[in-house]
């Protein structure tokens, strides 16, 4: 109470301060190492560099300002970055640069994780990516033609997490160098409307260690259900949403997936609640299912539910 009295802030233990610098964007946390000499030290703790989210800041962030970070704050404690771009801004300043991948990827050797959105990544090579990077997230970004591959013999990413969000270019192509280069743990395709049944043919061979699927807005059928369930048996989590054709055929097609414990639908109508039933009883592991628009009525429901007395159960709205 004197101490409030006084005007004066109580002197709160390293621990704490820590976890309140933790929750301050990385422009705020840069202007409290000004505050005084123990503010400084608290700033650039190591501990508050592991995880960096550069993203809520995107418009007000400069190449300028990522390379300080990389000289001068970025250490091997960085685990995760996040950096968010202008790519519908009209502004021609690129973010990101060759030179800036190298310095990053020597200064910080533990990055694992790096997550792009709204870059146009066509002037960086797929080489100058950190090789020590383990999952990748691309949103909204442009990429070239021929990324995900190498000609030079330099170290590329061991990916074992890609994540694929409205990126137009994402081909199949991008998707058989990508697979065929690492061992992929999850896989998500979200509005990648290029990636074909062509596609997944060539790249299930390539996939057989996944665990993670999601393919959302591709432009897959029948004949990608076959090769998925041929190939990805290890997979624990599958969430299917297209208005491409699907069938009873296509969906039969996974009940070889026998460590499936998750299992997401969003096809239509087209399939009968019959196939949907058939499906998941043949699926020992399965613990979740999740059905999309399908216009089934309450008992058809209520049929599916009874029929699956292990497995819980949703629908989305």
């Amino acid at each position: 109470m004197a101490e409030a009295a006084g005007g004066e802030l109580p002197v709160l233990p390293d621990s704490v301060m820590l976890r309140v610098l933790a929750l301050l964007p990385v422009r705020d946390r840069l202007r409290a190492e000004r505050v005084c000499r123990r503010w400084q030290r608290l700033a650039r703790d190591r501990t508050l560099w592991r995880h960096v989210d550069l993203s809520p800041c995107r418009r007000q962030i400069s190449s300028q300002t990522l390379w300080y970070l990389v000289r001068w704050r970025f250490c091997d404690s960085l685990r995760t970055l996040r950096v968010g771009g202008k790519l519908w801004s009209g502004s021609k300043r690129q973010l990101l640069s060759p030179a800036l991948l190298a310095a990053l990827g020597k200064r910080c050797p533990q990055l694992h994780r790096l997550c792009l959105a709204e870059m146009d990544l066509r002037p960086i090579p797929y080489e100058s990516i950190p090789p020590s990077l383990t999952a990748l997230e691309l949103s909204y970004c442009e990429i070239p033609a021929a990324w995900f591959c190498s000609s030079a013999a330099r170290t590329l990413p061991q990916l074992q997490h890609l994540v694929v969000h409205k990126v137009p270019a994402f081909s199949n192509c991008h998707l058989l160098n990508v697979s065929s280069q690492s061992r992929l743990k999850t896989l998500s395709l979200s509005g990648t409307y290029r990636i074909t049944d062509t596609g997944i043919q060539a790249a299930a061979p390539h996939l057989e260690e996944l665990e993670h699927l999601v393919l959302h807005d591709c432009r897959i059928g029948d004949s990608s259900m076959d090769f998925v369930g041929r190939h990805l048996k290890h997979l624990r989590f599958l969430k299917i949403e297209s208005t491409y054709p699907l069938t009873n055929v296509g969906l039969a097609c996974l009940a070889t997936l026998q460590h499936l414990e998750t299992l997401c639908l969003d096809v239509g109508h087209e399939i009968p609640p019959s196939a949907i039933i058939a499906l998941c009883q043949a699926l020992p592991q399965l613990k979740n299912l999740k059905l999309g628009r399908a216009c089934f009525e309450d008992g058809v429901i209520d049929k599916i539910q009874a029929s699956l007395p292990n497995c819980s159960f949703s629908r989305t709205p």
